[in-house]
């Protein structure tokens, strides 16, 4: 996202200097100048100010400039579509097809479903995966795991968050895993969870069950960890 060289300091300083090292730096000022003025015309989307996504955020403000930079570094427009965030996340799981949990991953993002990923809906998600409470977290994860957005997970939408991930994670997993691995996986967290067995796990069974089986909780912060 382009890092920002500060001169100031130089400037100021009481010292004299060569006329060589007068002009450089005016050449280093003209040319971050121009830099400046062609990343204004290419940006179509600007965030919020600092400020108050520090206040809606576990970030600082340090670290927000931080994570901006490095999101316009990627999306130079301040904005990301689908196709460019497949293209980034598959860089971290080379040896796996990540195309189709990049794909929910996205969709969790947009929260507003506008087909676009914006800064402050990045950093928001990024928010409560890294520094959110327990309760926060498992609330975000239930939302990606209920993929057409009814308020419930059947067994189907958990079958395929779970299989992108093992297709994401690839062949060269160890211990190698069992190609109906995903799906006894399923099988044994669905059941655990459908505590009434209606064929539907709810937000509030999805709280409880997570919080009451200690191998449910490991096994989805250890999904957690490939977001």
């Amino acid at each position: 996202m382009g890092a920002v060289m500060g001169t100031f300091s130089s400037l100021q300083t009481k010292q004299r200097r060569p006329s060589k090292d007068i002009a450089w730096w005016y050449y280093q000022y003209q040319r971050d100048k121009i830099e400046d003025e062609l990343e204004m015309t290419i940006v179509c989307h600007r965030p919020e100010g600092l400020e108050q996504l520090e206040a809606q955020t576990n970030f600082t403000k340090r670290e927000l400039q931080v994570l901006y930079r490095g999101f316009k570094n990627e999306c130079p427009s301040g904005v990301v579509n689908e196709e460019t965030f497949k293209q980034i996340y598959a860089q971290f799981f080379p040896h796996g097809d990540a195309s189709t949990y990049a794909h929910y991953l996205f969709n969790a993002f947009d929260t507003t479903q506008a087909g676009s990923v914006k800064f402050e809906d990045f950093v928001t998600a990024l928010s409560i995966l890294l520094r959110g409470t327990v309760h926060e977290k498992l609330r975000w994860t239930f939302n990606l795991y209920d993929i057409n957005k009814d308020g419930y997970i059947n067994k189907e939408e958990m079958m395929d968050i779970v299989k992108a991930i093992y297709d994401m994670m690839g062949k060269y997993t160890y211990p190698v895993l069992k190609e109906d691995t995903p799906r006894q996986h399923v099988d044994v967290f669905f059941q655990k969870m459908d505590k009434n067995k209606d064929g539907i796990v709810t937000l509030d069974e999805f709280l409880e069950s997570c919080q009451e089986d200690d191998n449910i909780m490991r096994s989805l912060q250890l999904f957690q960890n490939v977001i």
